[in-house]
């Protein structure tokens, strides 16, 4: 308890290690429960959902050849990296209070976890930058928007991940530089919390303004439809599916806002002032409104989205055909051979 008080008063670390116990903040047996169900429940229906998602998608010939599922594919990709990391890593720390045998290795799985999140949302940003492009220049958008680009984008977006998310273990830690230390995350330095918080930021506000364009282009569009709507055709059938698609992707937005508000606001909190242990306590909780977030993505994309409710149709056929075809394979073949003796 000592070491934690002076590890609070200093907020520094001098040297490879300090003191992880002064993170352990759950302190009654109910509070490790609760997290630990959150953690169980959103992450195992979030791994679920998600590799769900990614085989709909690249199980499909047509739907993988889009460029906006391949956005897609990298926001499931990111929740569903984002659910393996951070529950097992979340729970161990917090729940079994396991700690890492090096520095290096939480900083390996710290940078894991901002990896997945951070290629979550700008996963995010490119499917809105897709829908944008979409929208506002349907003409040219088969020839601005081509997988190759696509590939090349989603290539740019991890690769950056990667390396913002890694900066800790390369040395910008507060044991390395000797500074002061953040109070949510061992071994991470204020300066690189506040830049990171600064970088989502200005992700979310990205996506905030694309959308913002989206919107008003798809309330264009429905009074197009409905000034010209005799006129049918491939035109209008296009304009429903972006009204639809930008729709689905507000939805998105908005339990990405409500689901990341919380996390946020203690992060700002914690650079500018002191964290009580209450709060950080409310911060393990609301870390786990990230996992809703990476959980209900895919439910919102199952629901909006009718090619891959079509492709789940479609798989769900195949399986259940699949037992009819083995049950009915002995008859065919006694028949085969019947047939063939009377030969």
């Amino acid at each position: 308890m000592d070491i934690c008080k002076e590890q609070e008063n200093t907020s520094r670390c001098g040297a490879d290690t300090m003191p992880l116990e002064c993170f352990m903040v759950l302190s009654t047996q109910a509070q490790k429960i609760s997290i630990a169900t959150l953690c169980c429940l959103f992450g195992t229906l979030c791994i679920l959902e998600n590799a769900l998602v990614l085989y709909l998608i690249f199980s499909s010939p047509t739907i993988r050849k889009k460029p906006s599922y391949l956005f897609i594919s990298s926001l499931a990709l990111a929740d569903l990296l984002a659910s393996i990391i951070f529950v097992s890593s979340f729970v161990n720390f917090h729940v079994f209070n396991k700690t890492d045998s090096s520095k290096e290795l939480f900083l390996l799985k710290l940078g894991g976890v901002n990896t997945s999140f951070t290629a979550s949302l700008s996963s995010l940003l490119l499917t809105a930058l897709d829908r944008y492009i979409s929208i506002s220049r349907p003409s040219e958008y088969k020839s601005l928007v081509t997988r190759r680009r696509a590939w090349v984008a989603l290539g740019v977006l991890w690769g950056t991940c990667v390396t913002v998310s890694s900066l800790p273990l390369l040395g910008w830690n507060c044991c390395t530089l000797n500074s002061a230390c953040s109070e949510l995350f061992p071994f991470v330095d204020t300066n690189y919390l506040s830049s990171w918080i600064v970088l989502v930021l200005l992700l979310l506000a990205s996506i905030v303004c694309a959308y913002a364009h989206v919107l008003r282009r798809a309330r264009q569009h429905v009074a197009y439809m409905g000034k010209h709507q005799a006129q049918g055709g491939k035109q209008s059938a296009r304009m429903r599916m972006d009204v639809m698609l930008a729709k689905t992707l507000v939805m998105v937005l908005t339990v990405l806002m409500a689901c990341w508000s919380p996390v946020l606001l203690l992060m700002v909190y914690s650079v500018f002032g002191k964290l009580s242990n209450p709060l950080r306590k409310v911060f393990a909780f609301c870390s786990t409104l990230c996992l809703l977030n990476s959980m209900v993505n895919p439910i919102i994309y199952a629901l909006r989205s009718k090619e891959l409710c079509s492709s789940l149709r479609r798989a769900l056929s195949r399986f259940r055909r699949q037992p009819r075809a083995t049950e009915e394979s002995p008859e065919a073949e006694s028949t085969h051979k019947s047939s063939a003796i009377e030969t």
